[in-house]
């Protein structure tokens, strides 16, 4: 009666076109390198739990080649769908391709990749770098009156935020004369090295002209404060500083006046991801780049929006 039971099941799922066992997603994480970068991990691993999701989860450890060896993995594992955030922009045509060969669509996660061929992956969720890069100069235009001595903290070389961030920013200063970049240099997205690079900026002949610090996210901006703090300088005042991500440590300093506005990059996209995955497993169409919902927050915003914050 039971074998009778479950062939019955069996043959109402297959009627249906319903999957007969869960949804397989291998995903390939940059690492750890941030608080945006834990709350993105965390989005992606609790949303799979919740929606029964076979997840098959890789830390790359800020390394291209780790991803690299994960993809191939999950293509020997033969998972549904294949989803990675990937730690630079080229140099992922031939595992593209493979991938492609042996018939398992891919979703790019937060940054994009640069491929002579664009069917090489079903679609990009995340947002538009080069517009945050953008809200940034334009805050930071309208709070210095046009009239700006700028250190830029950049993201890691090579990758997608980095790339377009910069270029959004220097979009808007290109339309403001009065507003220059007299230091840039890599934090690589990280707080200890945003702390040691502006260390640097400040020692430095330029560092002692700087009036705003542009940071390509907000734990380098969180380790310029200490750098800046230790320097017997106020930052937040001293040092006007905008900064992207929109992380809760982020907001924290804003209420306490060093940090004076943070940009958006919406990290919880889990939901998203997974809705995704399964429109293309099922065979669906779906959007090539599907956008996150993001706003600027400044200091005035600040203390109210804490308590919202959730990364």
């Amino acid at each position: 009666m039971k074998d009778a039971l479950a062939l019955s099941c069996a043959a109402l799922l297959l009627a249906s076109g319903a999957r007969a066992a869960p949804l397989t997603v291998g995903f390939s994480q940059i690492g750890a390198e941030s608080g945006w970068r834990t709350a993105n991990t965390e989005s992606i691993k609790s949303e799979a739990a919740k929606r029964g999701v076979n997840l098959r989860f890789s830390d790359a450890q800020q390394k291209q080649e780790n991803q690299i060896k994960a993809l191939r993995s999950f293509v020997a594992q033969g998972v549904d769908v294949i989803a990675f955030s990937p730690v630079v922009e080229t140099g992922w045509e031939p595992v593209l391709r493979e991938i492609k060969q042996a018939g398992i669509p891919v979703i790019l996660t937060d940054r994009a990749v640069a491929v002579s061929d664009p069917s090489l992956y079903a679609t990009f969720i995340g947002s538009d770098f080069v517009e945050e890069g953008r809200r940034a100069g334009r805050w930071l235009a309208q709070k210095t009156g046009g009239r700006a001595v700028i250190a830029e903290l950049v993201g890691t070389p090579g990758s997608a935020p980095a790339i377009d961030r910069k270029k959004g920013f220097e979009e808007i200063l290109s339309a403001n004369p009065g507003m220059k970049i007299v230091l840039s240099q890599s934090g690589d997205f990280t707080r200890a090295k945003g702390k040691e690079v502006m260390e640097a900026f400040l020692k430095s002949p330029e560092g002692r002209n700087i009036t705003a610090l542009f940071a390509h996210n907000d734990d380098m901006a969180l380790g310029a404060i200490q750098a800046i703090e230790e320097a017997g300088l106020r930052p937040g005042k001293d040092i006007v500083i905008v900064s992207i991500d929109g992380v809760h440590d982020a907001f924290e300093a804003m209420v306490a006046g060093k940090l004076n506005c943070t940009v958006e990059c919406n990290p919880l996209i889990g939901p998203q991801l997974f809705d995704l995955a399964a429109a293309i497993a099922a065979g669906k169409t779906v959007p090539r780049r599907v956008p996150v919902d993001e706003g600027v927050y400044d200091e005035s915003q600040a203390a109210a929006a804490l308590p919202n914050r959730h990364y």
